[in-house]
């Protein structure tokens, strides 16, 4: 064999083990998270997700498929879809973001296909930190770059560091004290209702002690919170933190327990041929 023939066979070789080099399967129940490791456009200068070509992480995933990427320019990292039990709640940590307000705990929604849309959220404001909206049972492509999703049985996230694991595990923790994963269940039979505390938005003016009843009427559209279920519609109406003059009775509520907490309590019966006096919290006068 000619040298020229050995040549044109060593580099056939060489692209085909290129070309093989950046063929990346994902399976149909994973996501490809992809890091970009080289740019011309150099690194993020702020912030964790590269949204402009930048080297770093990229906003959009690969799913289930055969796909090339350029060898050593990127990195894919597998992980599992985001299932949310039937009858369970996730809840979501966003790593990159606006920063939050003065009075906020937790960031606002936002329009992102609950969390699967990482430009559409950072395009829209969306803030970082843990988050007012919750998944409710499903499953999610989800970057878990971005987004840390947290449920009863799993963390749903891509480690950046060596306590990560620890930090989200303490919010875990936290969650499940409350009783977070699960929604809320009133039931006739126990003569309860609970007792609403909201820690989340402006606190309470100066000598008030409970928060007033704002959104909850059907009629009032765009601010009614369906019982402090939509935290978002809470705040517009002009919730406030702390305790509520509202109370939940029997039902179902899926409450973000970081947004709210309830307290079960029983209801107070007055027996026939007695009265029953009443010590008002509600409002600073007389």
């Amino acid at each position: 064999m000619s040298i020229i023939a050995q040549l044109a066979a060593a580099l056939g070789g060489i692209i085909v083990s290129y070309l093989l080099l950046g063929v990346r399967r994902i399976g149909n129940d994973r996501v490809g998270i992809v890091e970009k490791r080289l740019s011309l456009r150099g690194s993020v200068s702020r912030g964790l997700i590269a949204r402009d070509g930048e080297a770093g992480f990229q906003p959009k995933l690969l799913r289930g498929g055969v796909h090339w990427l350029a060898p050593f320019v990127y990195r894919v990292h597998r992980a599992s879809l985001v299932t949310v039990p039937q009858g369970r709640i996730g809840y979501v940590f966003a790593r990159d973001g606006v920063g939050l307000g003065a009075h906020q705990t937790l960031g606002k929604t936002v329009g992102c296909d609950q969390f699967q849309d990482v430009e559409a959220f950072l395009a829209a404001g969306g803030q970082k930190g843990p988050q007012r909206n919750i998944l409710r049972e499903g499953t999610y492509a989800i970057n878990v770059a971005q987004f840390v999703v947290i449920t009863a049985e799993k963390l749903h996230m891509l480690s950046l560091d060596a306590d990560d694991y620890a930090l989200f595990q303490r919010m875990q923790q936290v969650i499940a004290q409350r009783g977070g994963f699960v929604p809320l269940v009133l039931e006739g039979e126990d003569d309860l209702m609970g007792v609403v505390t909201v820690h989340d938005g402006p606190p309470l003016p100066q000598g008030e002690l409970i928060a007033p009843i704002v959104g909850d009427e059907v009629h009032e559209g765009a601010v009614h919170h369906s019982s402090f279920q939509d935290a978002e519609r809470f705040l517009a109406a002009g919730g406030r933190r702390g305790r509520q003059l509202q109370v939940l009775i029997e039902g179902t509520y899926y409450l973000n327990r970081l947004f709210a907490t309830v307290e079960p309590v029983k209801k107070t019966v007055v027996d026939v041929g007695y009265v029953g006096v009443v010590v008002s919290l509600h409002r600073p006068d007389g």
